[in-house]
Formats: structure tokens, C-alpha cells, sequence
């Protein structure tokens, strides 16, 4: 874990925001297809297009910042088709939990 590519991922209000959106992606991606179907992955995933959406950004933008928050670990990604589907990386989040009560 490098975790200032970590407080970079997660210094920006929008990357913060798809971050906690993806914890409950029910509730707030609630557009019919824009779940990943179960039966590709049982964990699920949130479309590229949905969560640009919401967020408001551009298409590069959003791009962009999902790479970054994958990059630093946060993110897990899975193509089905033509489509890029995002989830978070609930073991990497529970190993920076852990970083954050014991180091710092």
C-alpha cells in the first residue's frame, strides 16, 4: 500500500463522493442496468456511464479519476462486454482501516 497515493485518490470531494456511493450502490445507482449481473460476479459493480452520471463530470473525468482510485487500490474493475464496471475494494479499504489505527 503506498498511502499517499491513497490521500490523493481521496482528497477530491467527487473521488470521495463515488467512493461512498459505491458502498451502497443500490441505493444510489438505483437505474435499472446500471448493476453489473450477477451472474457475470457476484460481488457486483456499478457502470462507468452510471456513476458519470451522478457525478456530474465528464466522461474523461470520471475516466480519470476511477483510474487514480483504482490505481491507488480503492477500486476493482470488471469488463462485461463493452462495458466497465466498478466496486470498491472492500479487502483493501479493511487493510487501510487497519493502517490507520495502527500507524497513524
Amino acid at each position: 500500500m503506498e498511502p499517499i497515493n491513497v490521500f490523493k485518490a481521496l482528497s477530491n470531494e467527487t473521488r470521495l463522493n463515488i467512493l461512498e456511493w459505491l458502498k451502497e450502490p443500490e441505493k444510489h445507482f438505483p437505474k435499472q442496468g446500471a448493476h453489473l449481473p450477477k451472474g457475470v460476479s457476484s460481488k457486483g459493480g456499478v457502470c462507468v456511464g452510471d456513476i458519470q452520471e451522478k457525478a456530474k463530470v465528464s466522461q474523461s473525468t470520471v475516466s480519470s479519476y476511477l483510474t487514480m482510485m483504482q490505481k491507488a487500490g480503492l477500486l476493482e474493475s470488471i469488463r462485461h462486454g463493452q462495458w466497465t464496471y466498478y466496486r470498491r475494494n472492500e479487502e483493501f479499504i479493511q487493510q487501510l482501516a487497519k493502517y490507520f489505527k495502527t500507524e497513524i
